[in-house]
């Protein structure tokens, strides 16, 4: 069976610039790699990362030099062995699960064995800013009841206690991506704890958590930049309480799952979450998300337009996506 592949940059405007430790972005780029036969269409989303050394133009190369290497598309197996875990690989990967399922009339969920996907709880992220700033988008965020907030180091200890003051009814929990130093973690944790914070995400460079094996942790703490896939796992021990799951790090939906696993056996809570990105990228993201602790795909909320037909969020709950956007 003959499948042809071809690979697009696409940009999607956000509503408001999304901000972080490391930076601000106004558009989503993402790379999709588009898969068909003579019966069915499938495809995949990605977000290159530069925190990661990629671009949209080195992804979409990568995409592109599988194809030029006429390799069987169809053997899951012998994608995932041509390209290393990251964006490029989640494009392929995803999209084959999404061929597999249009000219299959399986989708991937009854594949998995999970014939009755259910609405989850989605965190709504909010952007870095002043403590000030940062309670005002938390007091408008009423629709919502679980908010991330994204915290960058100097400063945090007041965001933190002024959007638990502007919303005492939420459950609050916080991304550093890698901002802290090591003296803050500790006041910082114990911050977080006195006002009720479930989960602090990557407070250290993944280079330097090491201190957080000999911590007393008063929240969990969840590994991201410091976790990519299941190899990864076993490093994880006595420094983390849980995992977040990213597809665009793990390279796919395929290890995406036996991430999800290893950290089970491992003692570990998940989170599943995505890169800025369309509705196109949460829907794969959404199958680990039926047995997830926190689930953080609410990238879409941010964009000013989506794809069609989108996710659907109601009353901060993200439902099954439809069968024509993905799977």
């Amino acid at each position: 069976m003959s499948i042809s592949l071809s690979v697009s940059i696409e940009r999607f405007p956000l509503k408001v610039p999304f901000v972080i430790s490391r930076g601000a972005k106004t558009d989503a780029v993402v790379v999709v790699a588009t898969l068909t036969d003579e019966h069915a269409v499938g495809r995949g989303e990605c977000t290159p990362y530069a925190r990661y050394g990629e671009t949209p133009e080195s992804v979409a190369a990568a995409i592109e030099d599988v194809g030029h290497r006429s390799l069987p598309l169809a053997n899951r197996s012998l994608v995932e062995t041509a390209l290393p875990a990251g964006a490029a690989r989640n494009a392929l990967d995803c999209a084959l699960w999404d061929l597999d399922a249009k000219r299959s009339g399986v989708s991937v969920y009854e594949r998995l064995g999970c014939s009755s996907p259910v609405g989850v709880e989605t965190c709504f992220t909010l952007s870095l800013d002043t403590a000030e700033a940062m309670a005002r988008a938390a007091g408008a965020a009423r629709d919502h009841r679980l908010l991330k907030l994204k915290l960058g180091g100097a400063g945090d200890i007041e965001r933190m206690a002024a959007v638990r003051q502007a919303r005492p009814d939420a459950r609050l929990v916080a991304d550093a991506n890698e901002a802290w130093s090591a003296e803050m973690v500790a006041p910082f944790l114990a911050t977080a704890a006195a006002l009720g914070f479930e989960l602090i995400e990557q407070p250290l460079p993944a280079k330097d958590d090491a201190m957080l094996g000999g911590l007393v942790r008063m929240v969990p703490v969840c590994a991201d930049e410091s976790a990519h896939t299941s190899a990864d796992i076993a490093g994880l021990a006595g420094r983390y309480d849980a995992v977040n799951i990213k597809l665009d790090k793990a390279g796919g939906l395929a290890e995406a799952l036996a991430m999800r696993d290893k950290a089970r056996a491992s003692g570990l809570k998940v989170m599943v979450g995505s890169m800025v990105a369309t509705s196109l990228a949460v829907a794969p993201a959404f199958v680990v998300a039926q047995d997830a602790d926190w689930v953080d795909l609410d990238g879409p909320l941010l964009l000013a337009r989506d794809r069609d037909p989108p996710v659907r969020f109601e009353d901060g709950l993200l439902h099954p996506p439809p069968r024509e956007l993905w799977g």
